[in-house]
């Protein structure tokens, strides 16, 4: 179907489920939907409406419908040295661009590259009234209307149907390599801290087992120089380490208990939690499973300034995010109400009432 006729069927759905108080389950290959809260409604798969609109690699700058599988956009980059540098996670081949925003999540590189909302310079969409709007634009230096572009990374389809994204993409480094170092966690957070504060090429840094991985990413040189900086290290051989922890495919990750994911500053020193631990972004992101109750781990998280989510396997027991102040829940209120006034987008996906 073209893309105007596909766009004026799904306003025409839209409408008609908001008509109707009908709410509608969007999403694209599925890959994600173990994250945030249940969905019941019709479905609306977004798959049908792929492809790459626009790419000008002089311009670090690729826009593409919101089905549109990442495989595809990223093998489109990699043909001219290019990424997606926020290192979108897959989960499964069918992930697509669509669902890559909507999660707002972000790999291994996130922390020394940028967010997914960073990259987001604008997108198409549908809101809950069956009106299909444009923000941002399509150039780096384009401003308006970006942070509405932004605000749809991570809000998961309750405020809008993304249509299409354009993001700005960054080269591929000319080299990179992984270091690994045997070392306890608190060692492993204070070498970070140390080291992100230097000039070093330094691309990820991860924790797990009494093992600090770290990634260098750069030029030849500038990355066999850092490699001496950082001291004693086994350079590992897995060159697809990296991409298994994007996408949670290591062995710490094929588990049925409940997954937390904790949100910290990164220096934080190891929290009081006791469980199993995987740590992410230089110490920013912890992976945990524990026996400790959801009360207890959020009371901790949030002593320190962070933010804890039953990312997997939350069983229904608890909340999947942290509960917001009411401030905060008041001012999302009023952002969906202001996007989907009948409350048919994903209804309840990130808390129950929005």
């Amino acid at each position: 179907m073209p893309e105007q006729d596909l766009t004026d069927a799904w306003c025409a759905r839209i409408q008609e489920a908001a008509a109707t108080h009908r709410p509608l389950y969007i999403h694209g290959g599925n890959s994600k939907a173990f994250y945030g809260r249940p969905v019941t409604g019709d479905a609306l798969d977004t798959r049908e409406h792929s492809g790459i609109l626009d790419y000008e690699p002089s311009e670090l700058v690729i826009r593409a419908r919101s089905g549109t599988a990442l495989s595809e956009i990223e093998q489109r980059l990699e043909r001219h040295r290019q990424m997606l540098a926020f290192e979108p996670p897959h989960f499964s081949p069918h992930s697509t661009l669509g669902g890559a925003i909507a999660s707002g999540l972000s790999g291994p590189r996130r922390p020394f590259a940028g967010a997914a909302r960073d990259m987001v310079l604008g997108v198409g969409l549908i809101n809950g009234k069956g009106e299909a709007l444009h923000f941002g634009g399509q150039v780096m230096k384009n401003v308006a209307g970006y942070d509405l572009s932004r605000l749809m990374a991570g809000a998961l389809g309750t405020l809008g149907l993304l249509t299409d994204v354009a993001l700005k993409v960054l080269p591929r480094p000319e080299t990179e390599y992984t270091l690994k170092q045997v070392c306890s966690q608190q060692e492993a957070l204070l070498r970070c801290a140390e080291w992100t504060a230097k000039p070093l090429p330094l691309s990820a840094a991860c924790w797990h087992d009494e093992h600090l991985y770290l990634r260098l990413s750069g030029t030849e040189a500038g990355v066999r120089y850092a490699q001496h900086q950082l001291g004693d290290s086994l350079l590992e051989q897995d060159s697809s380490w990296w991409q298994r922890l994007r996408d949670q495919q290591l062995d710490f990750f094929r588990r049925d208990e409940p997954l937390w994911r904790l949100s910290v500053p990164p220096a934080t020193p190891p929290l009081a939690i006791t469980g199993d631990w995987l740590i992410d972004w230089g110490g920013g992101q912890r992976w945990l499973y524990s026996k400790e109750n959801a009360a207890t781990i959020r009371q901790v998280t949030g002593s320190v300034g962070g933010q804890a989510t039953l990312f997997r396997n939350a069983q229904g027991k608890e909340d999947v995010f942290q509960p917001l102040p009411g401030p905060l829940f008041s001012l999302q209120q009023r952002l969906k109400q202001a996007f989907d006034p009948e409350g048919i987008l994903n209804p309840g996906r990130l808390y129950a009432g929005l």
